[in-house]
């Protein structure tokens, strides 16, 4: 098959790249989006495994069956609350595979030399005959290629892994630290890039190895700086960073698609980080560097007490409200309580109220992570508010439902700052007439913060599992 094929099938599957990810940022258009990306990876794989320098078809069939039983194994097993993990467990899978795929690249750089050499530069591969073509300059250029590429992805790797392990709760979710953090993640940066002189004009396996070694130390020491407040930031900046290690990787082995793929990754990413970061009023340099330029003082003190009601008092109020707006949190996704909060909202509405939802843009732990478990749960799209579009109208909101929420409903966000989320934007739910928190018991949440909202006199605790707490209120309303 020649390069014309396979050259068309690949633009046809950037364009459906394009539309999935362009479908992706609605709720309605969602689902197609999906399918455009399936058929495009599909398509992909087809005209790799039938275009110029095609192999080893039985291996990769295999491999390709292989991939697809355990994708579909976690598909069907995973839940919707460990879907942030699995995110970043999946990014550290495409990190590592950059990894590999350098070094082979590295490794027939060698052996294009070694044939130029004995003059059996026939006997080599498509790949190997390719980069024989090429000037000494332009292998250079394929050098810096293939490191860039190792770098990102050994970043990505191991950054992916510790998300993976704060999400999962396998590793502690405050930011940690080794003494004279920043200037240690400097001189591994500034090793690398000593390395990648000494390669791109010695060559040899020994500064790339020592490269891959400083760089799986900065994803391991920036994730391990980040607290689990950032979460959501950095599961979305990995992503970014894994599209551009695939887009390095696509140049040195020469693949359009690869480049056009990762290139859309990465800045989509990238883009993401940026709008959730401006949403935090976070620096992303602050929030990659691990929390760089803090807060120095103490945090105030919260007075007060936290005052209980039980599942009868909360439906006094709802029957009597006119106007609620449910805030939905993590917590509720732990539960699996959205479909009770959906029956919930039906019933209230079929009553003749108004309910409406506020989503926070780093509400969960992944981005979009309520509005798909509301969707899921086939909540109404043009009640699913975001911050922006609800937080004007809580002093006119006769209650306010917090399920499962903490950081993005926390007053000390404007009224301390000494905070750890000091400027962060949180959905204002306190300037209600009345709060209700469901929340399992009086721990802080995710970051280890302290939230003055629990003990305002117009809030209520709502202790027990979300989950079995709606579904206590459910016969209670009229």
């Amino acid at each position: 098959m020649d390069f014309g094929f396979t050259t068309a099938a690949y633009v046809v599957a950037a364009i459906l790249f394009i539309l999935s990810l362009g479908g992706l940022s609605g709720q309605e258009s969602a689902k197609r989006a999906v399918w455009y990306g399936i058929a495009g990876m599909a398509l992909a794989i087809f005209a790799t495994l039938i275009g110029p320098g095609a192999g080893y078809w039985l291996l990769s069939l295999v491999l390709i069956a292989a991939g697809g039983a355990i994708g579909y194994q976690l598909a069907t097993k995973v839940q919707m609350t460990q879907m942030p993990e699995l995110v970043a467990a999946m990014h550290s899978l495409v990190g590592l595979a950059a990894v590999f795929v350098g070094y082979i690249a590295h490794f027939e750089v060698g052996n294009v030399a070694a044939a130029v050499a004995d003059g059996t530069v026939k006997e080599l591969g498509n790949f190997g005959q390719l980069i024989a073509k090429k000037e000494a300059v332009e292998i250079n250029i394929l050098q810096v290629e293939l490191f860039l590429g190792i770098f990102i992805g050994a970043v990505t790797f191991t950054g992916s892994v510790i998300a993976y392990g704060k999400l999962a709760g396998r590793v502690n979710s405050k930011a940690i630290k080794l003494p004279g953090g920043h200037l240690l993640n400097a001189s591994a940066a500034g090793l690398s890039l000593i390395c990648l002189i000494w390669y791109v004009n010695a060559g040899g396996f020994l500064p790339l190895f020592l490269m891959t070694l400083a760089a799986l130390f900065i994803g391991y020491h920036l994730i391990m700086g980040i607290g689990g407040a950032d979460m959501p930031v950095v599961v979305s900046m990995l992503n970014s960073y894994s599209g551009w290690a695939a887009a390095a990787i696509g140049f040195s082995l020469g693949n359009d698609l690869l480049i056009v793929v990762g290139a859309l990754v990465g800045s989509s990413g990238a883009i993401l980080s940026y709008i959730m970061c401006k949403a935090m009023n976070r620096s992303f340099i602050s929030v990659i560097l691990g929390g760089f330029g803090g807060t120095t003082g103490p945090q105030m003190e919260v007075e007060g007490e936290q005052i209980a009601i039980e599942a009868d008092g909360v439906a006094v109020a709802l029957n009597e409200a006119d106007s609620i707006v449910i805030i939905p949190g993590y917590g509720m996704a732990v539960a699996q309580a959205q479909q009770g909060v959906a029956e919930l909202t039906r019933k209230l509405r079929a009553a003749g109220k108004t309910v409406r939802f506020a989503i926070h843009p780093v509400a969960g732990r992944l981005p979009g992570h309520m509005n798909v478990l509301l969707a899921e749960a086939k909540v109404p799209y043009d009640i699913v508010l975001e911050m922006d579009e609800i937080n004007e109208d809580f002093p006119d909101t006769d209650v306010a439902i917090v399920i499962g929420s903490n950081d993005i409903v926390n007053p000390a966000a404007q009224d301390d700052p000494n905070s750890p989320i000091a400027g962060m934007p949180v959905l204002e739910c306190w300037k209600a007439k009345q709060v209700f928190v469901s929340k399992r018991g009086q721990g802080t949440g995710y970051s280890g913060i302290e939230n003055p909202l629990f003990f305002k006199e117009n809030t209520r605790m709502f202790y027990g599992d979300a989950k079995a707490s709606i579904d206590k209120l459910l016969p209670m309303i009229d």
